[in-house]
């Protein structure tokens, strides 16, 4: 079971911590639908015929859109793709000033089952610091708003490790996403990345620099808390009440196929990935011609390899010795060798062969899968 992604990329305002391809501008958002039509109707054998499980619309911002000029793509994957039949969940990203009971009047017309809505904050400072467009009320508003018309499969995005957030802060935030109820939370270290504002603002010293030991007492915190509150973390960044994991993004840590519509959007079907461009203008000239405009690279055995521990370490289903023999004897024994002084440290533990973060492990999540990566 396959996944598609659509990547749309406008936004009302650009967040400071933002590096996805997305705009401000939505000079160009008329001719975006057909050109993301177009695409549709050009990746038709991406996938080679397997039937389609999810559809995750993503940004960006793609509720600056009417949910009905969303459900028209909804339906054009579904004339397309063989199989659909077998959609078990289709989810949209959508931030909270753009809940109104309008808004969710309309996607009640739609095949919309899954929302993600990205909170980021329940507290103004905050939220301002990060240049969100929301504020602290609208966002509890939009949950409840969600909640009062029926709609339960709800996911909030939460960041910690802001510089103004302290730990009485983060541990506020976490109360009221458990009072409301939510049954999914993603939570996400802030993050500087290279040429946005964030990244100006300290280097400028507009603000504080990200502090490594803030981040991990809230992360810590998080862990807690969430399983107190009778949350699974089923990937390193995400929990769950039991059952409620989210079906799309779970198949990209299982390394399920999956193809990406859209500029910037990322595909992959096992033996290679693909990436298109990250410019809307090209992107819509292409589409305009018949042609995808899009980089690719086929994963060599080592890289298939280095993903794949990347990924399953992540996540409480751990990394499977026997999927690591699949990837032949040399790297397999490579892997053993090297994983062995990481359960020394008490970083992973190994059950029946499947290998787990602990706790401690988790804190360290990215610098333990590059011990085991393979290089050259």
């Amino acid at each position: 079971m396959a996944g598609i992604y659509i990547h749309i990329p406008f936004c009302w305002r650009k967040c400071h911590y933002c590096n996805f391809f997305s705009l401000a501008s939505q000079k160009l958002r008329d001719p975006f639908l057909p050109a993301l039509k177009k695409e549709v109707a050009l990746t038709r054998g991406y996938l080679a015929g397997e039937p389609v499980n999810t559809i995750y619309f993503g940004g960006g911002t793609p509720s600056v859109y009417d949910p009905m000029a969303l459900q028209k793509i909804i339906d054009l994957v579904d004339t397309d793709r063989a199989g659909t039949p077998s959609l078990r969940e289709i989810t949209l990203e959508i931030n909270p000033d753009d809940v109104t009971p309008a808004y969710i009047g309309q996607l009640r017309q739609t095949s919309f089952n899954r929302f993600s809505i990205g909170i980021q904050s329940f507290f103004d400072e905050d939220l301002a610091y990060l240049n969100r467009s929301h504020s602290a009320a609208q966002a509890i508003g939009a949950v409840r708003e969600f909640q009062k018309s029926g709609f339960e499969n709800l996911s909030i995005d939460l960041i910690y490790g802001i510089p103004s957030s302290a730990r009485d802060r983060w541990q506020k935030n976490l109360d009221v996403a458990f009072e409301l109820g939510v049954p999914h939370i993603s939570a996400y270290a802030l993050t500087v990345e290279a040429r946005t504002p964030l990244a100006w603002m300290i280097s400028n010293h507009r603000s504080a620099p990200i502090s490594d030991e803030l981040q991990a007492e809230q992360f810590s915190m998080l862990m807690k808390k969430t399983k107190e509150e009778g949350y699974l973390q089923y990937e390193i960044s995400n929990f769950c009440k039991p059952g409620r994991q989210a079906i799309h993004n779970t198949s990209y840590w299982k390394g399920i196929s999956y193809l990406g519509l859209g500029p910037s959007a990322h595909s992959f079907n096992g033996t290679s990935r693909r990436w298109n461009i990250s410019n809307l203008s090209e992107y819509i000239s292409g589409m305009t011609r018949g042609e995808c405009v899009y980089e690719e690279e086929i994963l060599t055995t080592a890289q298939r390899y280095n993903e794949y521990v990347m990924t399953s370490l992540r996540t409480m289903w751990g990394c499977d010795e026997k999927r690591i023999l699949g990837f032949g004897i040399t790297i397999y024994d490579f892997f053993k060798k090297n994983v062995s002084p990481i359960i020394a440290k008490g970083l992973l533990l190994e059950h029946s062969g499947v290998y787990l973060l602990t706790d401690e492990g988790k804190l360290f999540a990215d610098r333990i899968a590059s011990e085991l990566f393979m290089t050259g």
